[in-house]
């Protein structure tokens, strides 16, 4: 009987796991590690950078970030499993000191030691971020973000055939 209520239990956790983000900012959608390196190299991330990943699911660019590139590197995940994942992949590969994960929304979240921002989240969700950029974000901080584009922000370079884009943040508009 236990063993039935424990399944129903994990089965609930999951689907909360795979609904919740959709209406916090986006599905989880994996970029595969050769397009984190493409943003990450567009975005010219460097030892002295800190880069916040907006919905870190796995992890990947935040390890990426700080492995290949020394970065410091901060992740946000709303996703309770996903959240734990990173937690334990950056203590099993010893990057505790360089990486840290946040668990929450993002939108509640300061972003304002950010030097780089990377996201893959919807139109909708980066034009609802826009006005959360302008207010936390010192001009100059780097926006990267996979498939979708902030409308208001000033583009700096994108990789058309990777649908790339790099945004400065900027007070001033």
């Amino acid at each position: 009987m236990w063993a039935l209520d424990l399944s129903v239990i994990l089965l609930i956790i999951v689907l909360i796991s795979i609904i919740w983000p959709n209406f916090r900012g986006a599905p989880w959608v994996p970029t595969s590690f050769r397009l984190v390196r493409k943003m990450l190299d567009l975005a010219e991330v460097g030892p002295t950078d800190i880069v916040y990943d907006l919905g870190c699911g796995d992890g990947r660019t935040l390890v990426m970030a700080a492995k290949r590139y020394g970065a410091k590197a901060v992740g946000i995940e709303i996703d309770p499993l996903r959240y734990v994942w990173c937690q334990f992949l950056i203590t099993v590969l010893g990057l505790r000191k360089q990486v840290k994960i946040l668990f929450g929304d993002f939108f509640k979240h300061d972003l304002s030691e950010a030097t780089v921002i990377t996201c893959y989240l919807l139109q909708d969700t980066n034009q609802k971020l826009e006005q959360k950029f302008r207010q936390e974000l010192t001009s100059g901080t780097r926006l990267v973000s996979n498939t979708f584009t902030f409308l208001g922000m000033p583009l700096i370079k994108q990789n058309s055939d990777a649908r790339l884009y790099i945004y400065y943040s900027s007070n001033d508009i």
